[in-house]
């Protein structure tokens, strides 16, 4: 099983800043694309940012040029530093990961999903 751990979140005021991460652990070969979602109270979850296994970016236009996503292959640990925050970034941030795993000569791919972490955005 792989478990994946957000951590970070918080009360910010706007334009503030605030750096969310999320540990991988467990078992598995690689990981390869991981990204950030959010989910506001009656809004669908959405993405926000994603990362492949090399470390090219993209993001949702709404967070362009605030959000920077970044990895540390080394760490298993997936980073979404928000900078010039708003109140409309208040959400629940998941971090997801495409993990690859064997069982015996077998070669699976898995989504996993992290708990969540509140970012909550004062005006």
């Amino acid at each position: 099983q792989v478990q994946l751990v957000e951590s970070g979140g918080g009360l910010v005021q706007a334009g503030g800043s605030l750096r969310v991460s999320c540990a991988a652990s467990g078992s598995f070969s690689s990981i390869n694309a991981m990204g950030w979602y959010r989910q506001a109270p009656g809004n669908q979850r959405e993405l926000v940012a994603a990362i492949t296994s090399g470390g090219s970016g993209n993001y949702v236009n709404s967070v362009k040029g605030r959000f920077t996503i970044s990895r540390d292959n080394a760490k298993n640990t997936l980073y979404l530093q928000m900078n010039s925050l708003k109140p409309e970034d208040t959400a629940v941030y998941y971090c997801n990961a495409d993990v690859t795993q064997y069982t015996g000569s077998y070669r699976y791919t898995s989504r996993y999903w992290g708990q969540g972490t509140q970012v909550t955005v004062s005006s």
